[in-house]
């Protein structure tokens, strides 16, 4: 039992923290080397003083709501962990953690929402003059998308895990 509760605390530490890399890094789309785009700013390497530049993204409805979906999807994540903490100590035995996976499986799905957006909708989102077939998507987005399914799998864990003692 010990060890099943250490797996679970892992994958979701785990998923916590790729979902909260995904959202706050710079490279949701890569221009080339020495641009990039993200949910927040739009950054250029400056080669004379070898540093990034960055200035915000401009603002529209579609970046808006992968913004907002990226923090919901870590808050439902940080509320699940301070929940499973909490049910942890006070569930009754044979008890099922089902609100713990509830928030887990929500910010599965905002994760999810949010990845979808922004694959649909990057004309907009990026709102650049640029051809986006000079672009392409940056490890942050691929990062969120590999969240799916693991804050997902965790939320399944959760709704079936069982407090045995």
């Amino acid at each position: 039992m010990v060890c099943l509760l250490v797996s679970v605390t892992i994958l979701h530490l785990v998923g916590l923290a790729m979902v909260l890399i995904a959202t706050l890094e710079k490279s949701w789309w890569v221009w080339d080397d020495s641009e990039i785009s993200d949910l927040w700013y739009n950054c250029f390497h400056d080669n004379s003083t070898d540093t990034w530049l960055c200035a915000t993204t401009s603002e529209s409805d579609w970046l808006q709501s992968v913004q907002a979906l990226m923090i919901l999807s870590v808050v439902f994540s940080s509320v699940s962990f301070l929940a499973f903490l909490c049910q942890l100590f006070t569930i009754a035995k044979g008890g099922l953690f089902y609100f713990t996976g509830l928030c887990q499986a929500f910010a599965g799905l905002t994760d999810f929402a949010a990845c979808l957006i922004f694959t649909f909708h990057r004309k907009e989102i990026l709102s650049d003059s640029r051809d986006l077939n000079k672009g392409r998507f940056g490890y942050c987005f691929i990062l969120a998308w590999l969240c799916v399914p693991l804050l997902l799998v965790s939320a399944v864990l959760y709704l079936h895990l069982r407090k045995k003692q």
